[in-house]
């Protein structure tokens, strides 16, 4: 070997080193970023036998795909957890001491004791408030779960827009990154940028990749919905202003077709958006309508019937009354009744009303008079009504607390609904947790930067460095030797 082949040896060992250290060092400064994929130096021999550096990524797309997916999963199973949890807040702490069953059960204490003593002004007096706190607990639960839905359907239009923004910021990472493959350019930093990107998305919504050459990446939903090929689709949507248990929500379109809501307590849903809608048109319009049902039952066991003979009038709204001013027909929901349930005013001494209607009757006029002799001692209404309480009447089957229960039992039941599908949501959301952490361990572990192996490796560069040094240093003592001679 000449010496200028033996100078230009160690040049090269110099600057292929110095580039390997580089790409290390930046491994080191990005250890803790998990958008970054590990860059590995390559020594590659090129056809006129000079070595060259080059730069892989690394990746492993299956183990990637799996990392979207879960997080999808995990991330609606979890937005559907506390959208389950903020409509069990309404019942109060762990004793549900703000729930309908619990008033229900403290005023049919009050009319017990009422009925033992049926002249007495102050048990009368406690009686009515009991009623009135049934009527205000479901009226509140009634708002807040409209309210509910209004947080759900905000959070879509919020993530709707972000989605949008997401997709525009892929298409520009999407284009650098199939321009610069196509040219050969350096496209890690894109790479990067892009898988980013695709993670942020994969929260909001399902999505599955397509590659369609030169690194170009197609996006669809879960179901098949086309988000980008080229372009971005457009992801559309129409807030709702406000609820009520007769208003249903806007859908989501995704390039003018629906998206699907999740279904089931161990959602189907993938990413917020599905979920959100699961929350605004399944679980809060369920939970309404089992509100609407204990107000229809409060309505009729506490009916007014009709005491002439034979009876030709129709049972009439008694201690509650509603906004529709009837009895309803038995087994059907009546949307939107909880809201309305009030404490009739007839019975009401600040609304000029008698409250000794409700232990003689006739608050719906005098062929409703239960106590026609008026004496202070009678209790066989109120005795009606407690027994009325526990009587066991037909419900709706598609509010899904049973089809037939009393009133009492009825809004046990709700609880027990509430309580059952918040418990499987959230077990299925520790579980999809766990799975998400793992796959995003081994994906990690598979393109992520190791501490230890970065420094390994700049052990041996360091190695290298020394050899090409004294190789250096070698050359240059023979050249001194050289020109000494030559003088």
């Amino acid at each position: 070997m000449s010496l200028s082949s033996a100078i230009s040896t160690a040049q090269l060992i110099l600057s292929n080193t110095s580039r390997q250290t580089q790409v290390v060092s930046q491994n080191i400064a990005n250890a803790g970023n998990a958008d970054y994929a590990r860059r590995s130096p390559q020594l590659q021999t090129s056809l006129g036998g000079a070595e060259l550096i080059t730069i892989t990524r690394a990746q492993d797309q299956l183990l990637y795909k799996r990392s979207l997916e879960s997080n999808a999963i995990s991330t609606a199973q979890n937005t559907v957890t506390a959208g389950l949890e903020r409509i069990r807040s309404t019942l109060g702490g762990n004793d549900f001491e703000l729930s309908p069953s619990r008033y229900i059960a403290d005023l049919r204490d009050s009319l017990q004791a009422l009925a033992a003593a049926p002249g007495d002004l102050t048990l009368l007096t406690s009686a009515l408030s009991g009623a009135q706190d049934v009527v205000n607990s479901i009226n509140q639960a009634s708002s807040e779960t409209q309210a509910i839905r209004l947080e759900a359907d905000q959070a879509i239009g919020r993530g709707v827009d972000t989605l949008n923004g997401l997709l525009v910021q892929f298409e520009t990472a999407n284009n650098a990154v199939v321009a610069g493959t196509r040219t050969g350019a350096d496209v890690l930093q894109e790479l990067d940028q892009r898988d980013r990107i695709l993670r942020e998305i994969s929260s909001l919504i399902g999505i599955q990749t397509l590659d369609r050459g030169a690194n170009d990446l197609a996006l669809y939903t879960d179901s098949g919905q086309t988000l980008f090929e080229t372009v971005p689709r457009p992801v559309t949507f129409v807030p709702t202003n406000g609820f009520d248990a007769t208003i249903s929500g806007n859908p989501v379109y995704v390039d003018g077709v629906p998206l699907d809501a999740g279904q089931g307590a161990q959602t189907t849903a993938q990413g917020e958006l599905a979920a959100h809608l699961q929350i605004r048109d399944e679980y809060a319009p369920v939970y309404q309508s089992q509100l609407d049902e204990i107000s229809r039952g409060l309505v009729t066991a506490f009916a007014e019937h009709d005491q002439s003979s034979p009876a030709t009038l129709p049972d009439m709204p008694g201690l509650f009354t509603w906004v529709g001013g009837s009895v309803p027909a038995a087994g059907v929901v009546e949307p939107g009744m909880a809201a309305t349930l009030a404490v009739n005013p007839a019975l009401l001494s600040s609304m000029g009303g008698d409250p000794a209607l409700l232990r003689d009757g006739g608050i719906n006029g005098a062929s409703y008079i239960a106590n026609s002799a008026g004496g202070q001692g009678f209790s066989a209404l109120l005795d009606s009504y407690v027994t009325g309480l526990d009587a066991p009447i037909a419900f709706d089957v598609s509010a899904l607390a049973g089809n037939s229960a009393s009133v009492i039992d009825y809004a046990g039941n709700s609880i027990g609904w509430l309580e059952m599908t918040r418990a499987e949501a959230s077990i299925a959301a520790e579980n999809r947790d766990a799975i998400y952490i793992r796959t995003q361990e081994a994906h990690s572990n598979a393109t992520g930067v190791n501490l230890d192996e970065e420094m390994s490796v700049l052990l041996d560069l360091e190695q290298s460095y020394k050899a090409s040094a004294q190789l250096l240093s070698t050359i240059d003592e023979m050249l001194n030797t050289l020109m000494a001679v030559t003088r």
